[in-house]
């Protein structure tokens, strides 16, 4: 076995779904006193998926969710559970995986949604790999998904330019051999609450207009979610590299959560790894929240980057505040 801990699951498969339409930095300066250059200087962002006013997060959980079973190839009916990292599911109940266990099949899951803002990926593959560590799991679907831009202020271009829609689902199940998920971490700070948040119910009680009302928009205070993220990206990703059994130089790609290219540069250079090892999609997709690790760990893998063999090392910070950092072998 090479260096690092045991693994107890491995990722077998990996899907996403994401809106047809994109909304470019061109289309934001005809809506917002906003541009192109503006954007991304701050952001890294060029564009972003938004969904259409009647679609639902589901919708896009159930796309990834089927192209993961069958890279995986397992059937829906094998899963012993669905868990889902989402902040903006269809009602307030029930969750967005009890729709998605309906749509795939999955009669023989146990079916949840875990609320973590950002870190909603992350905190759903702590659960689906302590169930199979626990052997009280062989087989779980976890997805990472968000519906924001509804709730975006189009008014406020320091943050309607920030946020996409989409998913990214993952199928867990037992590790064979060295390869699997060495270490996840996860951890909150309920002290900072007024710094990110919003207030609303579920996706489906948008307004005629496809929007929510302005109480329940995004509010943040960018400055200091900046202050706080690259402080603790740092301390789990550490974190999460030690717990592996591992050092940082044993790592082959950063793939960070894609919320902004300032974040994730000033994350590599304290973790000294060069731009060369973080695979960046934030260009294309926005802040998807939860669902920007599994997103950008597919096309790592589609693009050829993170190859069989390889150690990924992936960080996540979000309102609340919440964290968590995993380390996987592929």
């Amino acid at each position: 076995m090479s260096k690092g801990a045991k693994p107890f699951s491995r990722i077998a498969g990996l899907g996403i779904g994401i809106p047809d339409t994109v909304l470019t930095n061109a289309d934001l300066e005809r809506m917002v006193d906003t541009n192109d250059e503006w954007i991304t200087t701050r952001t890294g962002i060029k564009e972003r998926r938004i969904s259409k006013p009647g679609e639902r997060t589901s919708d896009y959980c159930i796309k990834a969710a089927r192209e993961a079973l069958e890279e995986a190839q397992i059937q829906a009916d094998e899963l012993d559970a669905i868990v889902i990292g989402t902040i903006s599911g269809d009602m307030r109940f029930p969750a967005t995986a009890i729709f998605v266990q309906e749509a795939i099949g999955a009669k023989n899951a146990a079916a949840f949604d875990v609320s973590a803002t950002c870190s909603g990926f992350i905190y759903s593959m702590y659960m689906g790999d302590t169930m199979i560590a626990a052997k009280r799991a062989k087989n779980v679907l976890v997805i990472g998904t968000e519906m924001l831009t509804p709730l975006v202020n189009w008014d406020d271009r320091s943050t309607c330019v920030l946020f996409g829609d989409g998913a990214g689902a993952v199928v867990l199940t037992e590790a064979t051999d060295d390869r699997g998920i060495l270490s996840v971490v996860i951890g909150s700070n309920g002290a900072h609450t007024d710094l990110l948040y919003t207030v609303g119910a579920g996706m489906l009680s948008r307004s005629g207009n496809g929007r929510y009302l302005k109480n329940d928009f995004i509010n943040m205070n960018g400055n200091e979610v900046f202050r706080h993220a690259v402080r603790m990206l740092e301390r789990t990703a550490k974190e999460s590299v030690a717990k592996a059994g591992l050092e940082a130089s044993d790592i082959d790609w950063l793939i960070p959560h894609q919320a902004n290219m300032r974040i994730i540069q000033a994350t590599a250079e304290r973790m000294n790894m060069p731009m060369e090892q973080v695979f960046l999609n934030i260009h294309k997709y926005g802040n998807t929240s939860s669902a920007s690790v599994p997103l950008a760990m597919y096309e790592a893998r589609r693009e050829g980057k993170l190859k069989d063999g390889q150690l990924m090392l992936s960080v996540v910070f979000g309102g609340g505040f919440t964290w968590g950092g995993m380390v996987a072998r592929f």
